[in-house]
């Protein structure tokens, strides 16, 4: 239990703390104090965020990030905590939809390749070109061949880019069964997120195992010493959404 401390009081009698007790009717001191405190640790994090976009403008670098994982794992909801501050003139949010037939008698990488940053940018990736790895064979969206080359390629695309002056950061979010299931079922039931569940997410539970055995094959061929990936455990959103941010500002080498 949270020890009420002056510090806790007053954060309690504040006007976001108030505003907790008014708005729900189940709120408790100690879930109030958990979001409070979670929130306060979330704005430091996002001020730093901020310090980091402001070295990748000023020595004109140039960052990818990659959010990866199963559907509902919070990777969206990730991503807007993460730029709910930065400058919007200088960062991109990449959600591509499903290829155009133009696209897709193109080399795969390419219409990745148009979405890259440039200098002094900063590019989020809510999905990349590791559709192909996973959810593209899952589902029959690509054949075993296209799948192949796929993965005899995609080491060597991301070296090229790394080796081109890009910084690559791979995010995977991670979650377990029951947890997609009961995120499933919250957006199924809710009339303002009902639209996202997609054709793709009715089946995932059933293709649970599939989607581990493709995930499991994309880490052992593409955990590379310059790409590595980095797990976010991302059954608990709140805490997800501060590791991500956490890891991306230990990796980036930002100065105030």
């Amino acid at each position: 239990m949270e020890t009420l401390t002056a510090k806790n009081l007053k954060k309690l009698n504040s006007k976001r703390g108030l505003q907790l007790f008014l708005s729900h009717d189940d709120m408790t001191v100690q879930k109030a104090l958990k979001i409070l405190n979670h929130e306060t640790q979330l704005e430091r994090l996002q001020e730093e965020l901020i310090k980091l976009q402001q070295w990748v403008e000023a020595e004109g670098e140039k960052l990818v990030v990659i959010f990866e994982g199963r559907d509902a794992a919070g990777k969206g909801g990730a991503i807007r905590r993460m730029t709910q501050h930065l400058n919007p003139r200088e960062f991109n949010v990449v959600a591509l939809p499903k290829p155009t037939d133009e696209e897709k008698t193109q080399w795969y990488f390419q219409r990745y390749v148009k979405n890259l940053p440039r200098n002094g940018q900063i590019t989020f990736f809510d999905r990349s070109w590791y559709n192909r790895a996973v959810v593209e064979p899952v589902n029959g969206f690509c054949s075993n061949e296209e799948y192949d080359i796929f993965m005899n390629q995609v080491n060597s695309f991301e070296k090229m880019i790394i080796d081109s002056g890009i910084r690559v950061v791979k995010f995977y979010f991670s979650i377990s069964k029951d947890e997609q299931s009961a995120r499933f079922e919250d957006i199924k039931s809710s009339p303002v997120k009902k639209w996202k569940f997609s054709p793709v997410d009715k089946t995932a539970l059933e293709r649970w195992d599939d989607y581990t055995s493709y995930k499991s094959k994309m880490f052992d061929q593409t955990n590379t010493e310059i790409a590595p990936w980095i797990i976010i455990r991302a059954n608990k959103k709140s805490r997800a959404r501060v590791d991500v941010i956490e890891k991306l500002l230990e990796i980036i080498p930002y100065t105030s």
